[in-house]
């Protein structure tokens, strides 16, 4: 058995101008209305990112510190940029993958992302290679006490906080919401906290109902409890890019301003090396059992 990992990633626009056809990527030939397009761009324009993506750069550490660690190969695939899943398949075939793990830098389920992700691999090995795809790891140890070392000992308000989905995935059994409280749940009692609570984050502009509360709105109500100071740990993301940069520290912290409260977030694990060798025990735990492939 020859083994190499694919690490996946959403994706993120390297550059400013790239941004209009990352948008139409995520849209997948759904109209892009041209103020979100506008929008978009402008957050983007806001946080300095003009000619290169702080966040491709922590993955590209996340891959090269797990890749060191393992002793394997491992090839960073994105679900809406470049390098794309595909070619990260093609280039683990070409070094001599005959069984390859799949590892979503995302630790909840849910059948609108994660599904989306294992089915562009599958797609692309096309039954050349064993799959070993891991769906979910939101309960991981590592995972949990890398989270609770990050609140531990804290006198704020613990909010954690994970991006929205639409709500009828809650109709359709899907686990996301399950899993995303579990996490909260496991990290909570690890830290030892006494004040903590859920929100979601970065509904999108669908016209439907999406999970909340939304973290603008909780902070409100958390204003009314007489909550002063809050630390955001957001259990749904691993890396700092658009929706933790835009969405909480910039509209979080000005929500928070304005209500005359003090937020502060945790540091992302990004390529922490703890984190890194959580990955690396997950991907040792998917190569060592059969292929569903």
């Amino acid at each position: 058995m020859k083994a190499a990992v694919v690490l996946m990633a959403y994706g993120s626009p390297e550059r400013l101008a790239d941004v209009p056809a990352y948008y139409a990527d995520i849209r997948g030939g759904r109209p892009v209305a041209p103020e979100n397009l506008a929008d978009l761009v402008e957050r983007y324009r806001r946080l300095g990112i003009e000619d290169s993506s702080p966040l491709n750069a922590i993955t590209e550490s996340t891959r090269a510190a797990l890749e060191a660690e393992l002793g394997l190969p491992v090839f960073t695939g994105m679900k809406h940029w470049t390098p794309r899943i595909a070619e990260a398949a093609e280039s683990a075939l070409a070094a001599g993958a005959t069984e390859i793990a799949g590892l979503v830098l995302a630790p909840h389920y849910s059948a609108l992302s994660i599904a989306g992700y294992r089915e562009q691999l599958e797609r692309a090995l096309a039954g050349r290679a064993h799959v070993h795809f891991v769906e979910s790891w939101h309960d991981e140890p590592g995972f949990v006490e890398l989270l609770a070392d990050r609140v531990r000992g804290t006198d704020a308000h613990v909010v954690f906080t994970a991006h929205s989905l639409p709500a009828r995935i809650l109709e359709q059994g899907d686990p996301y919401k399950q899993q995303l409280l579990e996490t909260a749940r496991l990290v909570a009692e690890a830290a030892g906290l006494d004040s903590w609570s859920f929100s979601f984050q970065s509904e999108s502009p669908t016209g439907e109902p999406w999970l909340g509360p939304d973290i603008l709105d909780h902070l409100s109500s958390l204003h009314r409890q007489g909550v002063e100071d809050v630390l955001v740990c957001p259990v749904g993301f691993v890396s700092d890019h658009l929706e933790i940069r835009w969405d909480l520290d910039v509209e979080a912290r000005e929500k928070a301003a304005e209500l005359g409260m003090r937020l502060e977030r945790i540091e992302m694990p990004n390529a922490d090396p703890e984190f890194v060798l959580t990955l690396a025990t997950i991907v040792k735990r998917a190569l060592s059992v059969p292929s569903e492939a």
